[in-house]
């Protein structure tokens, strides 16, 4: 008896717990299904929208880290070990812990990953919807590529990973290139990409020219020479893109989507919201204004606030005379002597020095103008501009040179130096193009892309690191040594691939370590 009353009481309980059950069932407010989210137009678009946003985010990762990475310059800064993480990629003395290789690396894995988000969930019903799916498939292309190019063969992620799919193992080169083609081919046959309507049209979307470049430059790396030029004339010959006149200008804060810009991350210029443009970047590759004249940058219009990384180096003011005379019309638009910039009444403290041999960058100057007034100095109001049309046209002339039709390759030449205000000529030869493609594209991140398929790397900065140089207020120069181990700095053929993070080696062990590493 005492047996069965234990046994309803127990029933009567569960019955009573049961019947709670649905009480307990409350939806939870302000959180989405994620299985069920991505159904409508305006979903699809908030997915895309956040591809967009982590590009944009690799922003100082991508301008430090890949311009770093070649001879155009040095670490730069205020003294030695002014940023140690600099000089190491500068100098090739970094490890695989090296944080702005890996804040590029993991972005674009980033980058990838929302892509993948956006061809597992959005439908492909809608033309917004389709759309969403094209652009995401250059997103994700684009990221292969520089991954490929820099770390050669990165594990292949072409969907979301389920748990046991995390510790995913290198990819093939071979099978990397295909998904960057087959994406890049659908997103172009799509007919859904946007276009612009004429050169001065602006958009913030990418479109169908861009992902035609970045197919052209898969090509070109993998030395398809006529499927490349095949898709950089589509471009050039749409017309919808066209050199921006003014060269001192064309990556200004004041000429915004101009109609030389393939693709550019856009930033709205708000007083009341100026800390949605909150950026260091501009801090570091500014001058150096605490070793500075007092206020000579503000006197002369400049932001009054920086920190003075990657300082010109003078084997890349020498290609710009080679090509175009010390009176340039070029390189006075893209950088300043000493000289130059003492007569704006800018010039170093006495008593001071700078690493710098003497030139400073001025295409990328900070106007007071860009740092809003309702802000700071750590507020900035330029887009980021990823590509511009002049790349196509030398990634074009390249292609054409390659694949043995000169004309074309002089011609596209001719129109990158009557912009320049250069001499013009026929028969330009491999090292004329590449050193063009140098001095036209400086501080743009193309630059160590191309000394590694190119296969000069080591031959170009094999003794960087050996010393740096330090510039006093009259304007002498002093070759510093601090290096004097060849072993111990430079770049060295492991460099031909960049390491993957050691955190990536330790937390996935199927991923093998490039050689060297």
């Amino acid at each position: 008896m005492k047996a069965k009353n234990i046994f309803m009481a127990l029933a009567a309980t569960t019955v009573a717990l049961s019947s709670c059950n649905h009480l307990l069932d409350i939806p939870q407010h302000g959180v989405q299904n994620y299985e069920t989210y991505y159904q409508t137009d305006e979903e699809a678009e908030a997915a895309i929208i956040s591809c967009y946003i982590q590009v944009k985010g690799n922003e100082m990762n991508y301008v430090l880290g890949k311009n770093m990475l070649t001879d155009d310059f040095w670490a730069g800064g205020g003294g030695r070990n002014d940023n140690a993480d600099l000089e190491g990629l500068n100098e090739f003395t970094f490890n695989t812990d090296q944080g702005y290789l890996e804040g590029m690396f993991t972005a674009y894995y980033g980058i990838i990953y929302k892509a993948n988000v956006v061809l597992g969930h959005v439908p492909d019903e809608s033309e917004i919807q389709k759309r969403a799916r094209a652009e995401a498939k250059v997103f994700r292309a684009w990221s292969y590529f520089e991954l490929i190019s820099m770390w050669g063969n990165p594990p292949l992620v072409d969907h979301e990973l389920e748990p046991s799919e995390y510790h995913k193992p290198n990819g093939t080169t071979e099978e990397l290139w295909a998904l960057v083609e087959k994406d890049l081919n659908e997103a172009i046959e799509s007919g859904l990409l946007t276009e612009k309507a004429n050169a001065d049209d602006k958009t913030w979307r990418v479109t169908k020219q861009f992902a035609q470049a970045l197919l052209g430059k898969a090509y070109l790396w993998q030395n398809k020479y006529e499927e490349a030029a095949a898709e950089f004339d589509k471009i050039i010959n749409s017309g919808l893109y066209r050199l921006y006149a003014d060269y001192e200008n064309v990556i200004a804060f004041t000429t915004k989507q101009n109609c030389e810009s393939m693709f550019e991350s856009v930033k709205i210029s708000d007083p009341n919201n100026v800390w949605n443009n909150f950026t260091m970047l501009h801090l570091m590759t500014h001058y150096r204004t605490d070793k500075l004249v007092d206020n000579c940058c503000t006197n002369a219009g400049l932001a009054g606030l920086g920190w003075g990384f990657l300082s010109p180096q003078k084997n890349l003011y020498d290609d710009f005379v080679a090509v175009e005379g010390e009176n340039g019309y070029r390189l006075n638009a893209t950088m300043k002597t000493w000289e130059q910039m003492v007569d704006m009444g800018i010039n170093v403290k006495e008593g001071n020095t700078i690493i710098n041999e003497g030139y400073f960058m001025w295409k990328t100057r900070i106007t007071a103008e860009q740092v809003p007034a309702a802000g700071s100095n750590f507020v900035d109001d330029a887009n980021r501009q990823w590509m511009r049309y002049a790349e196509v046209l030398l990634c074009a002339a390249e292609a054409h040179f390659e694949a043995g039709n000169q004309g074309k390759a002089d011609e596209y030449m001719n129109m990158i130096r009557t912009r320049a205000q250069a001499p013009t000529k026929s028969g330009y030869t491999q090292d004329e193009i590449r050193r063009e493609k140098r001095i036209e594209l400086c501080h743009e991140g193309t630059r160590f892309q191309d000394l590694l398929r190119w296969g000069i790397a080591e031959e170009r900065m094999k003794d960087q690191g050996a010393y740096c140089p330090l510039l006093n207020h009259n304007g002498q120069i002093e070759n510093k040594v601090y290096n004097t181990d060849p072993a111990k700095f430079g770049f060295k053929p492991k460099h031909n691939l960049l390491p993957y993070p050691g955190t990536e080696i330790r937390l996935n062990p199927n991923i093998v370590q490039n050689p060297g590493w």
